[in-house]
């Protein structure tokens, strides 16, 4: 498709009129965070998800215990939608398991985790295994998909998550038989190694919730980063419908495509750079590099793994396919969930005492839906 020079212009001046708004990456999030914020329903006070949340901030950790269970997709979304920062979807392509964690005691959410398939091409895992995955290897893909698994999102709600390290905690979880056994059953696998990016990578110092949780969760070097993130929804929608009228009401790309709205923009901008480029290379180039500039709000994110307390030799053959066989290491009782709660109780209660000791600790539950414009922590 080749749009004429004034709809070429129009729908460049959508992309460049967005992107324009933004320098650094979470002065993006936080713009699309607060525009959803606007179109979440409505509660009345004391019956919204909010009061489902962590709040007995004069409970030390040595006196939680935690309740795991799945949650429907409705639940689970109202509950990230009012934490998270990072704009969250409904669906994932691939594999996907909702789990909302409790306190037992006070029944209250202190974090939600999403499970789904990790991503084909790895960077940091290619460099772990010695090798980018053959993915024209029926056998290769089989055993991939079969044993690794990805932390989509790890969130802790806030103040939980600053006070007691709740990242940690729920990355710590993710390692841990409970969800190795869990996924093997759901989706008949054989899970041996689990994956997460951080939020942020190289803008924060290779630093993240995640570091420091050797020898549960790994880091194994930064993803790459060679694109740009997705315009605001209100403008997606405009432009995606804009385009269909244009292509005599077919979509860009197909209703059942995988990773439909970020292969929709994809297609977008490449219709608008092949039209400028026939119509005014001037036009053209101000586009790319407008792109250029979008580009350098992502970031390469720190990447981790778990072998979930297997022998992460054996692991590898196993994924590269020189094995049959994957053999526990010697601290694999550790990845217990109670050894890994256990693991982060130690941590957290040092960091609840240092808080409450410098008068530093968070007593007021953040929430986009109710006090959006006080939240500092992006997660």
């Amino acid at each position: 498709m080749i749009l004429n020079k004034t709809d070429a212009y129009y729908a460049a001046n959508v992309f460049e009129d967005f992107f324009s708004n933004f320098n650094r990456i979470d002065d993006y999030m936080r713009q699309i965070k607060l525009e959803r914020v606007n179109t979440m329903p409505y509660t009345l006070p004391g019956m919204g998800p909010e009061n489902d949340m962590f709040a007995k901030f004069d409970m030390h950790p040595k006196d939680m215990e935690f309740i795991i269970s799945t949650a429907h997709r409705d639940q689970f979304m109202s509950y990230m939608d009012i934490t998270t920062s990072a704009p969250v979807e409904a669906s994932i392509p691939g594999k996907m398991m909702n789990w909302v964690v409790r306190e037992k005691n006070t029944g209250l959410v202190i974090g939600m985790i999403r499970f789904g398939s990790p991503t084909i091409n790895s960077r940091p895992r290619n460099q772990w295994l010695g090798r980018p995955l053959d993915t024209m290897n029926a056998e290769v893909m089989k055993r991939f998909n079969a044993s690794c698994i990805m932390g989509f999102n790890i969130v802790p709600v806030q103040p939980f998550g600053f006070n007691y390290l709740g990242g940690k905690l729920l990355a710590s979880i993710c390692t841990s038989h409970t969800v190795r056994e869990s996924l093997n059953k759901k989706y008949d696998s054989n899970i041996c190694m689990f994956e997460t990016t951080s939020l942020y990578g190289n803008a924060k110092g290779g630093v993240s919730m995640y570091s420091g949780m050797k020898p549960l969760l790994i880091g194994n070097g930064q993803t790459d980063s060679n694109f740009a993130p997705l315009i605001n929804d209100n403008n997606y929608r405009t432009l995606s419908d804009w385009f269909i009228e244009r292509n005599k009401g077919e979509s860009l790309v197909p209703k059942d495509a995988s990773s439909r709205k970020l292969k929709t923009q994809q297609k977008m901008v490449s219709i608008i750079k092949n039209s400028l480029k026939e119509h005014d290379m001037e036009a053209y180039n101000k586009f790319c590099k407008v792109f250029i500039d979008a580009k350098g709000l992502t970031q390469q994110k720190n990447s981790y793994y778990s072998c979930m307390g297997f022998d992460k030799q054996s692991v590898k053959d196993y994924l590269n396919l020189e094995s049959d066989t994957i053999r526990k290491a010697d601290n694999f009782d550790r990845f217990s969930l109670e050894g890994v709660t256990e693991w982060w109780r130690k941590k957290a209660s040092k960091r609840y005492e240092n808080l409450k000791s410098d008068g530093r600790l968070r007593t007021v539950v953040e929430t986009w839906n109710t006090n959006a414009e006080d939240i500092d922590i992006i997660r």
